[in-house]
């Protein structure tokens, strides 16, 4: 059952092979691309008692790119005009962040978030960063006219989203790829691919390629800023996160699942270092709130203390409300902020865009999120101005459980 969403999925003949078993699934875990793998073990397994000791192993989860190709690639970087990079989610997980931005600084090129970015590989706030790239096959051919060379680097080319047809890339720009996941370099629908570990990639790349300081700075990412000349009521979601970047710990970490709303997220809460954001690789409902709590249980098992934020809509929070109750039972230092805005704005956008307006469903009035979540054990607020956000948002994060803030927002149409 669990096969197609794991590495590796097995069951051992006989209780003799389980320790075998154990050790060839932490090997294939670690291995690159690292992910799960399910091993069940038959209950009367456990009964019977190991033969002699067991066998214990170490292995590489670094695979160097091979030299020649990387040469090629930093050739063809170094001669091109204006080239463009997208780093994504490998880069982040091999920690190669610094290097991600000293590459982007030799070549004076523009960087662009990769598209359903699950995690964040560059400080969006560079000077150098253009902004999210866009989930469509238009809207990301669109977004790189005008380079000449795209350089994707732990990523995928691309991910997309809804369907909107047009052209894979712009006339006249050809591509560049660089993963670690043979998987992903077999599925990319054009350009040239080169397998690696991406921060050793990055690293090398940074000794061959030539200096960009010819070329011209890339316009940075506008950032417009808005907000209403009088506070709103319901608030908008770009207040929200306006009242949020005053408050927000620079260490803390951000889960976000309010999908309707992640470029307001970007444009007035940027993610500014390493292994601090995280969001959905594939556009499924429900994993966010659960995900917060594993971030949270993660970085106290290593020793590291911060607050993570939770951001949530109040749909996506219904499809798995009870993992606050697992925050709760272990104190967890998240705080939730579920934007309520009584619907499911991201599939009636998805409506608008098919030309399906008016699907039933999708609205969800008279939820009492704060109710429910202290059903659950948490500490739960309602707030309705950014005056009331920011004093609730401060006092959670020294309070000694985990907290939900249900501020009311406006519907939210997403950028698609």
């Amino acid at each position: 059952m669990p096969k197609p969403w794991v590495k590796w999925s097995y069951e051992p003949a006989r209780a003799e092979d389980v320790p075998d078993a154990f050790m060839r699934a932490y090997a294939m875990a670690l291995q690159p691309p690292a992910g799960p793998v399910h091993l069940s073990i038959p209950l009367d397994d456990w009964k019977v008692p190991l033969a002699g000791p067991a066998r214990l192993r170490t292995v590489s989860d670094r695979v160097v790119p091979d030299e020649r190709r990387l040469r090629l690639f930093a050739d063809r970087i170094s001669a091109c005009s204006r080239p463009a990079l997208v780093f994504g989610p490998e880069v982040d997980r091999s920690g190669g962040w610094d290097s991600a931005v000293a590459l982007a600084e030799k070549l004076r090129a523009a960087v662009y978030g990769a598209p359903l970015l699950d995690r964040a590989s560059f400080p969006e706030d560079h000077p150098l960063f253009r902004g999210p790239l866009g989930i469509s096959i238009k809207a990301i051919s669109d977004r790189l006219a005008g380079h000449d060379l795209v350089v994707v680097i732990g990523g995928e080319v691309f991910r997309y989203y809804p369907y909107v047809p047009g052209d894979y890339l712009p006339a006249g720009t050809s591509l560049l790829q660089i993963t670690g996941n043979p998987e992903v370099a077999a599925a990319a629908r054009m350009g040239d691919s080169l397998l690696g570990d991406t921060r050793i990639a990055i690293d090398q790349l940074l000794e061959l390629v030539t200096e960009g300081s010819a070329r011209s700075a890339p316009t940075p990412m506008e950032r417009p800023r808005k907000l209403p000349s009088a506070p709103s009521r319901p608030l908008t979601p770009p207040e929200v996160y306006a009242s949020l970047s005053k408050v927000r710990p620079l260490d803390a970490v951000i889960v976000n699942e309010s999908t309707s709303t992640m470029a307001q997220q970007i444009e007035w809460l940027p993610t500014v270092k390493p292994g601090s954001f995280f969001a959905t690789a594939s556009g499924g409902i429900g994993w966010g709130t659960p995900a917060a709590v594993g971030v949270a249980l993660a970085d106290r098992n290593r020793g590291v203390s911060r607050p993570v934020i939770g951001l949530i809509g109040d749909g996506s929070f219904q499809y798995s409300v009870q993992a606050i109750w697992t925050a709760a039972q272990h104190k967890l230092p998240i705080v939730y902020v579920v934007m309520r805005n009584n619907e499911y704005s991201i599939l009636k956008s998805f409506a608008e865009l098919e030309e399906t307006p008016g699907v039933p469903g999708l609205d969800l009035p008279g939820i009492d999120i704060a109710s429910l979540a202290r059903g659950f054990g948490c500490r739960a607020v309602d707030v309705d101005t950014t005056k009331d956000l920011e004093r609730e948002f401060t006092q959670a994060l020294t309070a000694d459980t985990t907290t939900v803030v249900v501020v009311s927002t406006q519907p939210q149409k997403a950028a698609l």
